[in-house]
Parts: structure tokens; sequence; C-alpha cells
């Protein structure tokens, strides 16, 4: 092989490494796609759907580590987020519905936070197989179609901890099987 296409072999293939390692460390630490396998976040999202994932919206992190670089922010209350199952390490996708120091349950799948009912403000707004919660920032629409799931008593979430459930209530793995996740 002639010196100036092995030069220039090895000037792509070197391209190709950087490009390759800027993409790999934007979607540790900036943005990621997911593609959303079951319906267990009906309405809000469903089987089939493709979402985009900030990756800054709690911080800014070291690529490739849970090392924060910058202000680590803290979810709030109806945040949609993507995380590791605790149980088997499974992507899932749920909304953050209490964080550290809420009380927490759950009847029917109705969520109570800290003695309030976040859901219906009239009896109609829980009526057959939908339901709404009113978060700070955020109203989601419930999949009750297979009822509210398994209930859980009053139960306090614990500092850093978060409790993540589905809006598809009855068709859910969520915090009600797993506990609490990591703030």
């Amino acid at each position: 092989m002639r010196p100036e296409r092995k030069k220039w072999l090895k000037s792509e293939a070197f391209a190709l490494a950087v490009t390759l390692a800027l993409v790999t460390a934007a979607r540790s630490s900036l943005a990621d796609h997911y593609w959303v396998p079951t319906g267990s976040m009906e309405y809000s999202l469903l089987p089939g759907d493709r979402v985009l994932v900030d990756k800054t919206a709690y911080g800014v992190r070291i690529p490739l580590t849970k090392i924060d670089l910058v202000g680590a922010a803290t979810p709030h209350r109806g945040d949609v987020a993507v995380f590791d199952s605790p149980r088997d390490g499974a992507r899932l996708i749920k909304r953050v519905v209490a964080i550290g120091g809420d009380v927490v349950s759950v009847t029917d799948g109705r969520l109570m936070i800290n003695g309030e009912e976040l859901g219906a403000e009239t009896p109609e707004d829980f009526a057959g197989a939908r339901g709404r919660e009113t978060f700070e920032r955020t109203e989601a629409e419930l999949n009750l179609d297979r009822g509210g799931g398994p209930d859980m008593p009053p139960t306090v979430v614990p500092p850093g901890k978060l409790l993540v459930l589905g809006d598809h209530r009855g068709d859910s793995f969520d915090g009600r099987f797993f506990g609490f996740i990591d703030e």
C-alpha cells in the first residue's frame, strides 16, 4: 500500500474514532432516545413511542459516570423519568409521584400525597377507565381500564429517594413492586 493511502486511512480511522467517542459521551451526558415497549404509561406515552431524554435536566455528569459536574437539580412530582429498575436493571420510564419526605398512599389507583388527593376534583374525573392527577407543574391522564393496581398504605418516602408509578396503574410494574429509587 502506498504511504499516502496509509496516511489517509489512519487519519480517517482517527476521525471515526473521535466521532464515535463524542457521540458516546453525548448520549451518556447530554441526551438520548428510548423506545417505549409497554403501555404502563398510557395515556402519556403509548407502546412504540420514541422519547428524547434531556440528560441535563438534573445536572451535567462526567460522561459514562454518575459524577455530577454542574449542580444537580432534583426531580419534581409529575416529572417523567427514565431509570434502571432496582430489581433487574431493565430500563423503565415512569412518573415521579412522590419525593423524599412525602407521605404517600395509593388506593384504587388514586394517589394521596401528604394527606391531599392529587386526582379528581369531582367524581366524574375518575369515572370509567380514566382518571386525572394534577401535580405542581403538570397534569397526568390515567388509564384505569385494568383497575388501579395494588394499593399502598401510607408510607414516608425516605430522603434522597423517589416513588415512581405508571400512569396505567393496573398495568404497571412500578414502585409499588420494587420500592423507591434513588433521586
